[in-house]
Order: C-alpha cells, then structure tokens, then sequence
C-alpha cells in the first residue's frame, strides 16, 4: 500500500547514522521540509538522491523526526498492535509476570522501537507514558491495542504525560484513564507488595528499573545497618528488610515521599521497629551522621543532568554526593551508587566516583558495575538508550 505522507529531504551525506538504523533524524540534517508540517505527523524521510530511508513522526526540536520504520510502511492501528505484541513477547520470554511478580515495563520506547512511547505495567493497569506529540496523539490506539493484548490482562490504561511532552508543542495533555479505571493501587515486585501512585508519583509512579539491583541489594543485607537516600517510595528499603538488615534508614527530602516509603514498609513489615523514615536533604543529612553509623548505602539520585549542557555540574554532584558516602561508610561497608541521567555516560559516572574515592584516600573496590534491566532494553543501533549506571563498591 503506497502511502501519502509528508516527506522530508535530508542534506547529503546525512543519511549515514539512519542506513545504521539509529531511530534519529536530526534538525540539521534536513534541507526541504514543507511549512505546513504539524507535530506529530508521519512523514517520510528521503535520502538527497530520493531514496526512501523510512518513516517516522516529526515534532520541532533538535530531534525532528523519531523513526518508527525503516521502510515505507502504512503507520496504523496494526503496526502498533504488531509492535506492542512482541513487546509483550519478549516480556513473556523473560518470565516477568507471574504470581510473584507483576510490576515491569512493557514498552521501553526506542528499545522496543516505538521512540517516543513508555508503558509500564502495574497488575492490570497499564500506564502510558508519551515522550513525542506522535505517540500523544496515537494515545487512544495505544490503549486499544493494549487491552486487545494476548496475555497479559490489562483492563486499565492510564496516561500519564502531563510533564513529559515537550510543552512548546501546546498540546495541553490530561492525566487521565483512556479505558477502565484501577481499584487497587498496589504491585508485586519478586514477592513483596508496593503502593504505586501513577496518579501523583513520579515517573508512572514505581521505578521499575532497579528491580534486578533490589534484588542484589537484598542478598547483601543481612545483619547490616542500612542507609538508604533519596529513597522516593522505598524499594531498596523494602527489600533490605526482608534480606535481614539489622536497621534500615530511608531518607528523602519530599515528606510525601518518606510517607509513602513508610506505607510500603507497613504493608510489608507492619510494625517492624527496625524502620525508620526522615524527610530531609540527602547532604545534610551525610553532613549529620558519623562514619561507621551504616555499613550499607544506597546513592540514588534523580538525574543531575537530564540535558548535555547541565553535565559539568552534574558530574562535579556525582563527586560531591560519592565522596559524603564513601567518607562516611563503616569500614567493610557496601556502596551502591547510580546515575539515571542519560547525558551522563558510564565512562563519566565512574570518574566522579573514581574522583570522589580518591578524595577521601579510603581503599575502594568494585564489586559489582550494574544497568537497567532487561525490561528496559537498549536498542542495539541506539546506545544512547542504556541511561542507568550503577556501582556497587565495598570500602575498607
């Protein structure tokens, strides 16, 4: 089927980085586009020579177009259906919903080559989260096709991109059910049971990317006094608790957030002592606690750099924040550390850390170098997509 959409011309020479199949087309690297162009429309983009490179949607930025196909195809309720069941295909070869476990990404946005597009699952809830006006204006398809899945049983689709799509694009977007509406709020996560607020929280609501770094954080934890900051809804806390910490701290500067981290643990936990939650500055709260009082620490931060241009000072956070940790962890402690921004490279993240051990003269070893999950997959031909770095260090 011969299709009609827009097409814009790339400069020469700039079909390179899209013959290697990077989802990308920047605004510099196109010469004719036609005026009348909105965001989120499917257009074509051509080679110079007029050769069909693929099709994707345009928006204004830097990036102009994020690629959906490779190919001159139909953009419709079917490819969508195609490409979210073999998301779930994959989910489902990975083992990740079972009784035990509900809570994972379905969608990974240019890791399941659908740029632009987040959809994580929470027990029969899916909340959509959209990146590009394209994947804004196919929100309604998206829910459809969901729900039309062969597997999973989802009956609530929750969208959720108020803060997410680009604002100059004026699209006004609703947090909102696009079908059914959920009666419960809670997730299971590898056994344990979590409050997810996709209404109000951050994210979709739940941080589904640390689950496998939960899991390790766990196995260590045993006797062990733990510190856990910027704790949000207090997975890594969860979990300590059940690995047999002696104490555990969780520490975030939103007093929503410390409430929440409290009602997971109760509804884990209920009236275990061994918690306790405070609503503080992560640096003051370093600045306040002597060297020895943890033995095992969690370094989560929101992303210091969510642009390029904010790297210089995110790095010089990084080192400040490690250096806290690293000064102030007993010796034989566990560190773990991570950096969720995607401008921040793996290369760059461990010279903060490196920096900041070297600050403090303590002997440091590397234990564990961690990532994202595989629910969270990087697009072989899009390395920009592997955006979590994680080290576990022990400190002598």
């Amino acid at each position: 089927m011969k299709t009609t959409y827009p097409t814009l011309t790339l400069r020469r020479g700039k079909e390179e980085s899209l013959d290697r199949l990077h989802p990308w087309v920047f605004s510099g690297a196109l010469t004719r586009m036609p005026d009348d162009i909105d965001e989120g429309t499917v257009v074509r983009v051509v080679a110079s020579d007029g050769r069909v490179i693929g099709v994707g949607h345009f928006q204004i930025g830097s990036i102009a177009v994020r690629m959906l196909d490779f190919a001159d195809t139909v953009i419709d309720r079917d490819f969508f259906a195609v490409r979210l069941a073999e998301a779930w295909r994959m989910r489902s070869a990975l083992g990740l919903q079972r009784p035990d476990n509900n809570a994972f990404r379905l969608v990974h946005g240019e890791g399941d080559f659908l740029p632009g597009l987040v959809v994580d699952l929470y027990g029969d809830t899916a909340v959509i989260q959209a990146h590009s006006p394209g994947m804004h204006f196919v929100r309604e398809i998206i829910a459809d096709c969901l729900a039309a899945l062969d597997g999973p049983d989802i009956r609530n689709v929750y969208y959720k991109s108020e803060t997410t799509l680009p604002y100059k694009a004026r699209l006004d977007p609703v947090n909102d059910y696009l079908t059914g509406k959920a009666e419960t709020d809670i997730a299971v996560e590898n056994g344990l049971k979590f409050h997810v607020d996709w209404l109000r929280g951050q994210k979709t609501g739940f941080f589904v990317d640390q689950r496998d770094n939960r899991a390790l954080l766990e196995r260590l934890s045993l006797g062990r006094r733990v510190l856990n900051m910027f704790c949000y809804t207090g997975g890594f806390s969860v979990y300590a608790m059940r690995g047999g910490a002696e104490l555990v701290h969780s520490v975030d500067s939103s007093a929503k957030a410390v409430t929440l981290t409290d009602a997971n643990i109760d509804l884990n936990f209920p009236g275990d002592p061994r918690h306790k939650a405070f609503a503080e500055d992560a640096f003051k709260y370093l600045d306040g606690i002597e060297r020895g009082d943890y033995d095992l620490m969690v370094l989560d931060p929101p992303a210091f750099a969510k642009h390029r241009s904010a790297l210089r000072n995110a790095l010089r956070g990084y080192q400040r924040l490690n250096a806290a940790g690293i000064s102030k962890i007993a010796p034989g402690g566990i560190l773990f550390t991570f950096s969720c921004s995607q401008a921040v490279s793996r290369e760059q993240f461990r010279l903060a850390v490196f920096s900041a051990a070297a600050q403090t003269r303590r002997k440091v070893r590397i234990l564990y170098q961690l990532t994202q999950p595989a629910d969270h997959p990087v697009n072989i031909y899009h390395p920009e997509g592997e955006y979590l770095k994680g080290l576990v260090l022990y400190v002598e």
